[in-house]
């Protein structure tokens, strides 16, 4: 029997989906950290959601999470960010 050859030893790419599919389930549910202030301000302190993604993340598609999670970690100013 042959033996393979290297490029058959590694494993097929994986495809968009499955990356996508990695990064949900490597987050949690939710960005909230429990210091919430959507009481005092419009976007929220601890997780950088505006008071009425907070309101409604229950309600959200995945992938309407997934572009507010996108959003909230490219600004990166929510303290859910900036903790050491």
């Amino acid at each position: 029997m042959p033996d393979p050859s290297p490029e058959s030893l590694v494993p097929p790419a994986a495809s968009s989906q499955d990356e996508a599919q990695t990064r949900l389930s490597d987050r949690p549910d939710s960005p909230c950290i429990g210091i919430c202030s959507t009481l005092f301000d419009e976007v929220c302190q601890g997780c950088g959601r505006t008071a009425f993604e907070v309101s409604n993340w229950v309600f959200y598609s995945e992938e309407e999470k997934q572009v507010i999670w996108e959003r909230i970690t490219r600004e990166g100013t929510a303290w859910r960010f900036r903790q050491t």
